[in-house]
């Protein structure tokens, strides 16, 4: 394994371990917190009185709870205490600070009350406890969820070979990538993948560049021609002279770039942060007020008593689960669907997307050629052609000859059997069928033999086809138009989101030609064509400067620093590692309609989301400023038990109202999606023709 294997693996590895080790953390805290919970509640007399039942009259004890839930406060309390330090280092108060806030006052008025220092209504041990294990278990759920997330790093180190074969003299040695030094010649076999960037200085082959460039067929390279790490050479040897190692490789460039848009991607502030902020600050000027408020009018003990009873109540216990029970009922209806949310915020940002990026090769098509048209000479017709083509080329691993004896099979023609099979590379292959010699290939073959194209075939040149001639001895008897198919689900899904007022982009690799003929197939909005993979990103960025919220969907290595790039990541699950582990959402199956499922449930969680926090945060507006006393003049002060009771029902609530999001409807190919058009979105859109790059 070469170093730069290692450094890729290393960082996924620790990333991964990292995240690991938060969740067992807290599950463990939990699971231990709860046990050392239930005897505080169950043994504390507010409790007792709340539900109705007695307490045995032991004085040993009432120091169960002190002593309980001293560890709970010390040991289950640490995380929040950790994080409300780094948010005060910071100066951005969350909600870290907001539960430590809680619970450190609790914990100090309690130890108060237990020794007789403070009134006993400030005993407040068990609520101490349910604060601590409620939000433990919240915090067990988002870090779960996060864990899930593998490293798209990790991936692209698997793009490199572990051993490469150098020539020594006239000796082949086998040594590890990273031994390669600049000018070594190595020698890559039919198959095997490239160990560092370099140019060919012997053979010729096909070259599957599909990971690098997002090109649906590998591309013949020859002599004099550059090759990239992680490509494979598909049917034949080459001797490759390296020209980059290491960190200068294409590969370790978009390993850079995606390190980079997920690293800027992580800064977003998360939505019960900033409510939890604002709650903060309402606490502490509602404390203040209450202090400063009960010192004038009543007595010191008074003024103590309300204003911790308004710091412990300010923390509601279904602020911590508002946000992590969304996310875990919405990842798992998702997955039921077909779709693995791996990022929370990518599925929070879904909602505010204003245009849909999609990759064309294996996303908007199969990403594998099929025979789509078929011209003949005088004398042949069609499936005689398609048979003979089909025999000549059973031999062939090829990409285009398998679609031939495809498209032949899906037919139900008889296919001849084929003799002296031969290839050659560039010029195409040749066999013997039934006593005559063919052979099939593309411009170079017709020029190799001076022999002019059909006219039929001129034409599809405008659409983009790859064009295939078969010679039969010295003549054309046809000709075969193969390209990357448009699947079916792209229309319905392109369809769709403009239903909904969403511009629909595509960005490929590919020809100009072959972009502008499946856009206009699919009525596409905005086309970026024949964008290396290292300007992908780019093209990613240029749409987010104008002010739009992107979300981009691809399949391929080469897609990797877009979608990592865009707000929001969705990789097809066909697709390879690369891109799954760097897109924040990745759809099961290969139907871009699942695009729509995402975006419904972005809005219908968002919704429940928006909620949960109101509901939280309302628990607030109204039980703080009634535990303060504001409503003490006309003879109501909000008795610790009744906000303590509550605070509970709020968790109730938020629980019960997340559930509904099991009744969302996921399924593909519905027609009553709902449109978030508004009703001059659709004029709007930008004609195909003067958008292509």
């Amino acid at each position: 394994m070469n170093a730069q294997h290692e450094q890729l693996a290393a960082h996924g590895q620790h990333q991964h371990h990292d995240h690991a080790d938060h969740v067992a953390q807290f599950r463990r805290l939990f699971w231990v917190m709860l046990v050392l919970a239930v005897p505080v509640v169950f043994l504390n007399p507010m409790f007792a009185a709340l539900v109705g039942y007695p307490l045995p009259a032991n004085a040993a004890l009432d120091w169960i709870a002190p002593i309980l839930g001293s560890g709970i406060f010390l040991v289950g309390g640490r995380p929040f205490l950790a994080g409300a330090l780094e948010e005060l280092r910071n100066r951005r108060p969350g909600m870290m600070l907001l539960i430590s806030l809680a619970i450190t006052v609790a914990f100090v008025s309690s130890w108060g009350a237990s020794l007789g220092m403070l009134h006993h209504e400030l005993n407040f041990w068990w609520e101490l406890a349910l604060l601590v294990v409620i939000m433990l278990l919240g915090h067990w759920i988002e870090m779960r969820a996060l864990a899930q997330t593998t490293s798209a790093l990790d991936s692209l180190a698997a793009l490199l070979p572990d051993e490469a074969e150098k020539l020594d003299g006239d000796e082949l040695i086998t040594v590890a990538p990273a031994d390669l030094q600049l000018g070594d010649v190595v020698v890559i076999r039919p198959g095997g993948r490239v160990p560092a960037d370099g140019e060919i200085v012997e053979g010729s082959a096909e070259v599957d560049e599909s990971m690098i460039s997002g090109e649906s067929l590998p591309v013949h390279r020859g002599r004099g021609d550059t090759v990239v790490a992680g490509t494979v050479s598909t049917d034949s040897a080459l001797r490759v002279r390296v020209t980059a190692v290491g960190d200068a490789t294409a590969l370790a460039g978009i390993q850079r770039l995606v390190a980079q848009a997920q690293s800027s991607s992580s800064r977003a502030q998360r939505l019960a942060d900033r409510a939890a902020a604002w709650l903060f600050w309402y606490a502490l000027v509602a404390a203040a007020v209450t202090l400063t408020v009960w010192l004038l009018v009543g007595s010191p003990e008074s003024a103590l008593i309300r204003t911790i009873t308004v710091l412990v109540i300010a923390c509601p216990h279904a602020l911590g689960l508002a946000i992590p029970l969304v996310v875990a009922i919405s990842t798992e209806r998702a997955a039921k669907a077909g779709v693995l949310i791996k990022d929370r915020m990518a599925l929070e940002q879904m909602r505010t997307v204003g245009a849909v990026l999609f990759d064309k090769t294996g996303t908007l098509t199969k990403g594998e050629p099929a025979v789509t048209r078929v011209a003949t000479s005088e004398g042949w017709d069609p499936d005689r052609l398609l048979a003979v083509a089909a025999a000549v080329e059973s031999d062939s691993e090829h990409p285009l000859a398998r679609a031939i004896v495809a498209e032949a099979t899906r037919r139900r023609l008889a296919i001849p059997k084929a003799e002296d099979f031969s290839a050659r590379a560039g010029l195409g292959v040749r066999a013997s069928v039934e006593g005559s010699t063919y052979r099939i290939g593309g411009p170079r073959l017709l020029e190799s033999a001076d022999l002019a194209p059909l006219p039929d075939s001129e034409r599809w040149k405008a659409d983009g086809a790859i064009i295939l001639h078969l010679l039969e001895e010295d003549r054309v008897v046809g000709a075969l138009g193969l390209a990357d198919e448009v699947r079916e689900e792209s229309r319905q899904a392109v369809r769709q989101l403009h239903q909904r007022g969403l511009q629909v982009a595509m960005i490929t690799g590919d020809a100009e030609q072959v972009a502008r003929a499946v856009a206009a197939e699919l009525d596409i909005d905005l086309v970026f064509a024949q964008v290396r993979p290292e300007d992908k990103g780019a093209k990613v960025a240029e749409l987010q400067r104008s002010g739009t919220t992107v979300a981009m969907v691809g399949d391929g290595v080469n897609d990797a620093p877009a979608l990592a790039q865009a707000d929001v990541g969705i990789a097809i699950g066909a697709g390879t590692d690369v891109a799954i582990a760097s897109a924040g959402v990745v759809l099961a199956s290969d139907d871009p309609r699942s695009v729509l499922s995402v975006l419904d449930l972005s809005h219908a969680s968002y919704r429940k989301m928006k909620q949960n926090l109101w509901w939280a945060a309302g628990y607030n507006l109204v039980a703080v400023p009634l535990a303060a006393g504001v409503l003490a003049p006309v003879g109501f002060v909000l008795p610790m038990a009744v906000g303590a009771m509550l605070m509970s029902l709020s968790t109730v609530v938020v629980a019960l109202n997340a559930q509904w999001l099991r009744r969302l409807d996921l399924r593909l190919g519905r027609t009553d999606a709902p449109a978030r058009a508004a009703s001059g979105a659709r004029e709007e859109r930008r004609p195909v023709e003067g958008v292509h790059r």
